[in-house]
């Protein structure tokens, strides 16, 4: 018998994967190149060249003894001391290999310093809509979700209520820019104020709020767009950062967190995140690919794909009467269901073979997510059945 906990979860598992597991069930019955799978936010363009190069490199010229060994649960130091050095010239910040700790992707960083920051029934403020696995991390450690509801105006955050839902439980708040499901990049302007509203908490509660900022998406943006690095605005913010994205590495698992001297209690978190990444099962990030992302800091995937695939699926919806906002990262369109029920919606678009996801999956029914980190040749394609469900719809 599983545990009670895991019942719920089961029953509730995520709706991307399961809408992810119809496709490739479609896909057998009709054919692939007859199946439109906008469900998960998986890279297809390749690894940027300099992966390759990097990865026989390693193979070839580290010793296979350290390659494949343990190393510090905080990863080499060779390696924090590249991605310090990388930010610093980024973002001009001061790190240091001690402000950095490799991580299982984004979601183990997450992980990691949820474990080490949480007492039970702490509250983690999140902002509508957002990655809905924020739910299970949370509760992993008994803290406690507490939700901004969603401004679909622009889909930046709602600071009335943000400053309304921060209480004196309030240990973290996580901020993910660009934003999947929307797209959105949170200005600078809006987080000048979101961090100003948490420094005044702070001060009123007399308690330290962590600011974590979930960065996988960094790097896809478009159109000059300019993601703000939140640790120069306010000090106690923890990044997580992930290469999944923007070097097409999701199955790698290969990320790290950034915790900045600046941070309240900067040295016991980095000693207690290194004691997370071991305690929780990770004991280290993958060792070939810490060395291998090293070499590559300054790669980057060629988003002229990603950003074809957008303007060319948003411009083609808009025209048929959905509406959207335009997104600005990600590789994400987060569309007005025509009816209120999304799930009815999405229901719907499978008789036409196209597969997106329900809003209420990000805490924000009414719309759906539509992923288009896909070919072009599926963006073209998918067209007329886009066309035939706005029809169905009386969508003008």
């Amino acid at each position: 018998m599983i545990a009670e906990k895991m019942k719920a979860l089961v029953n509730n598992s995520s709706a991307i994967r399961a809408m992810f597991e119809e496709g490739k069930k479609l896909a057998k019955e009709y054919g692939a190149e007859n199946v439109y799978d906008f469900s998960l936010g998986n890279p297809n363009v390749p690894a940027p060249p300099e992966i390759q190069k990097a990865m026989c490199e390693v193979a070839q010229k580290e010793d296979p003894v350290v390659l494949h060994g343990y190393m510090s649960n905080s990863g080499y130091e060779e390696v924090r001391q590249a991605v310090a050095e990388s930010l610093n010239q980024r973002f001009d910040t001061a790190f240091e290999k001690d402000n950095i700790i490799m991580t299982v992707g984004a979601a183990g960083g997450l992980n990691v310093i949820l474990k080490t920051l949480l007492n039970p029934q702490d509250e983690v403020v999140v902002i509508a809509p957002y990655f809905g696995e924020y739910n299970s991390y949370v509760s992993n450690y008994d803290g406690v979700i507490v939700v901004v509801s969603p401004n679909t105006k622009d889909f930046q955050p709602d600071l009335e209520e943000l400053e309304k839902k921060l209480t004196k439980r309030t240990k973290a708040v996580i901020v993910n820019s660009p934003n999947n499901p929307t797209g959105v990049v949170y200005s600078k302007e809006t987080m000048e104020k979101f961090t100003d509203i948490l420094k005044k908490k702070q001060q009123e509660f007399g308690t330290n709020i962590y600011l974590i900022s979930d960065e996988p998406y960094r790097e896809l943006v478009y159109d000059g767009v300019e993601v703000p690095y939140l640790t120069k605005y306010y000090e106690n913010t923890i990044v997580g950062y992930s290469f999944s994205k923007s070097l097409s590495l999701p199955g790698e698992r290969i990320g790290y967190l950034v915790i900045p001297k600046e941070v309240a209690y900067a040295q016991e978190i980095q000693e207690a995140a290194n004691v997370a990444t071991r305690i929780l099962g990770y004991v280290n990030a993958p060792s070939f690919m810490q060395k291998v992302v090293a070499k590559c800091l300054d790669a980057k995937t060629d988003v002229f794909y990603y950003n074809r695939n957008r303007e060319t699926l948003y411009g083609a919806l808009v025209e048929m009467g959905f509406h959207c906002i335009k997104p600005e990262g990600a590789f994400y369109l987060f569309v007005k269901s025509p009816i209120e029920d999304e799930k009815e919606f999405c229901k719907a678009a499978k008789k036409y073979h196209i597969l997106i996801v329900p809003g209420s999956s990000f805490s924000c029914p009414g719309y759906v997510r539509i992923a288009y980190c896909v070919s072009y040749e599926t963006i073209l394609n998918s067209l007329d059945s886009f066309r035939q469900l706005a029809e169905e719809f009386r969508i003008k």
